[in-house]
C-alpha cells in the first residue's frame, strides 16, 4: 500500500522545483524553503529526494544540488493510461488541456490500463501555422512514475506449467503472461476462463504476478464466452437494488390526470413494425392522405422521459449504461424490464404515452409542415417486418391500403434522400437459429426488405425534423444533442480509392470525396462479385458517427441537421432529446442554459463511448456463435469470397453465413505462392494462379479453435 505522507512530500518537492526550473538547491536549503523541521522529518525528506532522483523525476549535480529536470514544468503531467492492443499506450491527461500523449512500449514500463501516472513529455519539433495543432496531437512521452494502480481486471485463460500457474491475457495490452501463485487461484482449474488482478509488477523485464478474482467456466464453452464478453466490456448484467426499488414505485397504468395533458390519438390507426423477437417497441407509425396530394406521416415515440426523471437513480443508471446491448442470445437493457418491455413499450392494444411528430409531405418528399406534440396512442397491431413484407407482395392483409401508401411514401423519401447526397450502404447481417440446448443450429443471412425501408425512411425523416426544429430557433441558440458524422479520414480514404481502382472501378475524387460520388460507386457495384467487399471496406473507411453538442452535419446521410429522437427505450441521447423538447416549449432560464451547456458535452461523450462498447460486444458475441456453429462443420465445404490478401494467406468469408477465416499459405500445397504487395495478389510461381480481393472460391473447414476463435480453411478446386 502506498505511503501517503511520503507521496505528499514528493509531490511538494516536485511542485517547488517546477516553479524554480533554473535554480539548484542543496538538501538543507531546499528543506528550509519547504519548511521541513526536525531530524525525523529531514530524514524522510532526504529519502524522498533520493527516490525522486532514482525515478528520474528530478536532476542531481555532482555536489548534490537538486533541480527540476531540463524539461519545464509544462513537460511533466499526470494522466490515466489506456494500453492498446499493439503494445503502445495512451495517457489521457488530467491537467485540463485534453491532451492524449502516445507512449511507446519502450517507455511504458509496467503501467497498466486505468493507472494514474506521471509522464515526461518529449520535446516537440518547432511548428507553425496549421501544423502546430497536428504536432500537439502527435505528442509522445515516457511514464516516469506510477502514482496509483487502477486495479482493472485482466481477462484470460488459466494454464499450468510443471511448476506454476499463469494466465494468458485475451488482449495483447499486456504482452507477458500473469504468474499466479498456487494459493491465489481461487480454485480455478487449467483451461478455464478467468479474471485476474495484477498484485505486483516491478519491472517490464519480468512477468507480473496476480491472483484470480473470478472464474467464468471452461474455455470455448458458449455460455462461458458470453459471460466473458459481459465482463470484458464491463456490461452490467443486473440493476442496482436502489434502481430496482425506484422502478417498482412507478405505476403500471397511466395516471388519469395525464390524459388531460396530451393530445388523444387513441382512435388514430397506429401500428408497430419490428423484428420477430423484439420486446421493446419504441416507435409506432401512422399515415393519412390529405387534400392536395399531401401525406400526413405520424411517427409516435414512447415517451420514456415521463417515467425516467432527470437526476433520478433510474436516470443516472441509464446514463451510465448509455444504450441497450443486443448480444446474439439476449439483451442487456438500458432500462429495467418493467419499463423497457412493459410500461414504455408500445404494446398492441394498450394505451401508451408518446411523443408524436406529424409531418405533411408532398409527392416530391418535401416536408411542407410539421407538428411536435405530447400524445397518447393505442397500438392497433404489432407487425413483424416479414408480415408487412408479405402484405406488400400479396396485396392482402390488415391495413393493406395504409401499408401500400407507406411503402410508396418511403420510396419517395428514399429517392429524394439519395438525390440530395445520402449514402445507402448495403451492410450484410446474419441471425442465428438455436436448438433446444441454446446452441446455434443455423445461420441465416438477413434480407433487406421493403418493410425495413418503410421504418428506416420514416425514422430518418422524424430525426431530421426534430433537429431542424431546434436549430431553427436560432435566436435562442438552444443547447442540444446532435448525431454527427465527419468526412472520411484522408489516410483511410486513399487506401479505399486504391482498392476500388485495383478492382477495376472508379470513384470521382475531384474537389474531394462527396457522398454522391460514393453512392455512384455503390450503384456501379450493385449485384456484382465485388459488391460486399466494396461496401464493407467503404464502411470501414468512414469516420464513426457520434454524438455532439456542436452541429457539424452528417456526412453519410448528407443532412445538415440530424439527431436521435426515435429510440429512447434503448438510447440515452434520445431520452434527453425528449426532455429538451418539452423544456423548450417555455423560455429557458440563464442558470438552466449554463447547466445544459456544461452537462450536454459530457452526455455526448459518454453516449458515444457506450455505443462503441456495445458495438464491439455485439460483434464479439456474433463471432462466438459463428465459431460454435463452424466447429460442428469441420470438413464441410462452402462458397466463399476473398476479403483480404496477405503474405501469410487469404482471408475468406463464407458467402451465406458471413463467417470469416483464414486460408494459410502453408495449406496452399498446389504451388509456391508469392505476395504481390503492390497489387494485393498471391501468385503461384509455376502455374501463375492468382488470388485477389473479391475472387469467389470454394473452401473446406479444416480447423476451428473456440479458445482463440480462429477458423482455418483450405481451398477446394
Amino acid at each position: 500500500m502506498p505511503n501517503k505522507p511520503a507521496e505528499v512530500l514528493k509531490e511538494k518537492i516536485l511542485r517547488f522545483l517546477e516553479k524554480h526550473p533554473r535554480e539548484h538547491f542543496k538538501p538543507r536549503t531546499l528543506a528550509r524553503r519547504l519548511n521541513i523541521k526536525g531530524q525525523d522529518e529531514f530524514r524522510r525528506f532526504v529519502s524522498a529526494l533520493n527516490e525522486l532522483y532514482q525515478a528520474r523525476l528530478i536532476s542531481r549535480e555532482s555536489r548534490k544540488r537538486y533541480s527540476c529536470l531540463n524539461a519545464t514544468a509544462s513537460q511533466h503531467t499526470v494522466g490515466i493510461v489506456t494500453r492498446l492492443d499493439n503494445g503502445y499506450g495512451m495517457v489521457h491527461t488530467t491537467d485540463g488541456t485534453g491532451r492524449s500523449i502516445k507512449i511507446s512500449p519502450t517507455f511504458l514500463g509496467t503501467a497498466l490500463d486505468g493507472d494514474i501516472v506521471r509522464i515526461a513529455v518529449f520535446a516537440k519539433p518547432l511548428s507553425t501555422g496549421d501544423n502546430s495543432k497536428k504536432t500537439e496531437q502527435n505528442l509522445e512521452g515516457e511514464v516516469v512514475q506510477i502514482i496509483k494502480r487502477g486495479q482493472n481486471p485482466v481477462i484470460g485463460t488459466l494454464k499450468k506449467s510443471k511448476h506454476f500457474y499463469y494466465v494468458i491475457p485475451d488482449r495483447k495490452k499486456i504482452n507477458q503472461d500473469i504468474l499466479i501463485p498456487g494459493d491465489k487461484t481461487s480454485g480455478a482449474k487449467p483451461g478455464q476462463r478467468v479474471s485476474a488482478v495484477i498484485s505486483s509488477w516491478d519491472s517490464p523485464d519480468v512477468n507480473p504476478e496476480g491472483k484470480i478474482v473470478e472464474i467464468f467456466g471452461p474455455a470455448g464453452d458458449v455460455e462461458t464466452e458470453i459471460s466473458v464478453i459481459s465482463r470484458k466490456f464491463n456490461l452490467p448484467m443486473n440493476f442496482p437494488i436502489s434502481v430496482t426499488n425506484e422502478t417498482e414505485l412507478i405505476p403500471s397504468k397511466i395516471p388519469p390526470d395525464e390524459y388531460k395533458n396530451r393530445v388523444d390519438l387513441r382512435n388514430l390507426t397506429t401500428f408497430t413494425i419490428d423484428p420477430e423477437d423484439a420486446k421493446d417497441f419504441d416507435d409506432a407509425v401512422s399515415l393519412e392522405k390529405l387534400s392536395g396530394g399531401l401525406y400526413r406521416l405520424g411517427v409516435h415515440i414512447a415517451d420514456v422521459s415521463y417515467y425516467v426523471r432527470e437526476g433520478s437513480k433510474l436516470d443516472k443508471e441509464a446514463l451510465k449504461r448509455g444504450t441497450s446491448v443486443y448480444l446474439v442470445n439476449g439483451v442487456i437493457p438500458m432500462l429495467p424490464e418493467k419499463l423497457s418491455n412493459k410500461i414504455c413499450s408500445l404494446r398492441e392494444g394498450e394505451d401508451r404515452l408518446t411523443y408524436t411528430v406529424f409531418m405533411d409531405i408532398n409527392e416530391n418528399g418535401i416536408i411542407k409542415n410539421y407538428k411536435i406534440l405530447k400524445s397518447v396512442i393505442t397500438n392497433k397491431r404489432r407487425f413483424t417486418y416479414e408480415e408487412v413484407q408479405k402484405i406488400i407482395e400479396t396485396n392482402k392483409g390488415p391495413f393493406i391500403e395504409i401499408i401500400k401508401e407507406m411503402n410508396r411514401l418511403s420510396k419517395i423519401l428514399y429517392r429524394k434522400r439519395i438525390k440530395e447526397g445520402s449514402i445507402d450502404f448495403e451492410s450484410a447481417e446474419v441471425k442465428f437459429l438455436f436448438d433446444e440446448t441454446g446452441k446455434p443450429a443455423d445461420i441465416v443471412k438477413k434480407e433487406r426488405l421493403e418493410s425495413h425501408r418503410i421504418i428506416e425512411e420514416f425514422m430518418l425523416a422524424a430525426n431530421q425534423t426534430i433537429a431542424k426544429h431546434i436549430s431553427g430557433k436560432t435566436s435562442r441558440n438552444l443547447p442540444f444533442i446532435y448525431r454527427v458524422h465527419e468526412p472520411p479520414p484522408p489516410d483511410k480514404l486513399s487506401d479505399f480509392i486504391a482498392l476500388v481502382e485495383h478492382l477495376g472501378y472508379h470513384i470521382n475524387t475531384r474537389g474531394g470525396i462527396t457522398p454522391r460520388a460514393l453512392q455512384k460507386l455503390l450503384d456501379d457495384v450493385k449485384n456484382t462479385e465485388e459488391e460486399n467487399i466494396i461496401n464493407e471496406v467503404a464502411i470501414r473507411s468512414m469516420s464513426k458517427a457520434f454524438y455532439s453538442e456542436k452541429n457539424i452535419g452528417h456526412f453519410g446521410l448528407g443532412f445538415a441537421y440530424y439527431t436521435h429522437f426515435t429510440s429512447p427505450i434503448r438510447r440515452y441521447p434520445d431520452l434527453v432529446i425528449h426532455r429538451l423538447l418539452g423544456e423548450y416549449e417555455k423560455p429557458l432560464k440563464k442558470t438552466r442554459r449554463e447547466y445544459l451547456n456544461t452537462t450536454l458535452p459530457d452526455i455526448c461523450e459518454q453516449s458515444s463511448y457506450t455505443e462503441r462498447i456495445a458495438m464491439e460486444a455485439e460483434r464479439a458475441s456474433i463471432r462466438i456463435m459463428q465459431v460454435e456453429y463452424m466447429k460442428r462443420h469441420i470438413g464441410a465445404q462452402f462458397k466463399a469470397i476473398i476479403t483480404g490478401v496477405t503474405a501469410f494467406g487469404l482471408f475468406v468469408e463464407i458467402s451465406d453465413y458471413l463467417v470469416e477465416g483464414l486460408v494459410h499459405v502453408r495449406d496452399m500445397e498446389d504451388d509456391f505462392y508469392t505476395f504481390d504487395e503492390k497489387h494485393l495478389v498471391l501468385v503461384g510461381k509455376r502455374r501463375k494462379k492468382r488470388y485477389r480481393l473479391g475472387d469467389k472460391v470454394n473452401v473446406q473447414v479444416i480447423r476451428v479453435d473456440p479458445e482463440t476463435q480462429r477458423i482455418d480453411f483450405i481451398l477446394q478446386q
